[in-house]
């Protein structure tokens, strides 16, 4: 109770996947606009902040084209950790360690999907999925 404002500053990226931290952050912060009645703002002017990592982005194949032997389906897997903290106590309020989305692509004919496609629904399921934690503790 009390939390008006949040701060989500991008979260950092402890893998060699260049640009996840961007799309994650900027999921988060318009699932926290469109789900929460918080307003996102800078850290100076917030009364909490919402503190992530990146921990590992993973692919698995989880089926192959019988004709060519090929990846079919693949899965990607973003695992995170995030804390969200209190500004005024500095104070944890929720804290999440190998915090796990995925999203399903199909890189095969007829589909020929990207792998963008799968990252980017781990990332939404990722971001619906922190912005509950919190709202659990709300």
């Amino acid at each position: 109770e009390g939390y008006r404002t949040i701060a989500v500053p991008i979260f950092s990226n402890d893998t060699y996947v260049r640009g996840v931290e961007f799309e994650l952050t900027d999921a988060v912060i318009k699932e926290l606009e469109a789900r929460t009645g918080w307003k996102v703002t800078a850290s100076g002017s917030a009364d909490s902040i919402l503190l992530g990592r990146i921990r590992e982005v993973d692919k698995d194949q989880i089926s192959r084209s019988r004709l060519s032997g090929l990846g079919q389906e693949v899965i990607v897997s973003v695992t995170i950790d995030f804390e969200w903290r209190d500004l005024r106590t500095d104070r944890a309020i929720v804290a999440r360690e190998g915090f796990a989305g995925s999203g399903l692509y199909e890189p095969s004919n007829p589909s020929s999907e990207r792998e963008e496609l799968g990252r980017m629904a781990a990332v939404q399921k990722l971001a619906r999925d922190v912005v509950s934690e919190l709202r659990a503790v709300w």
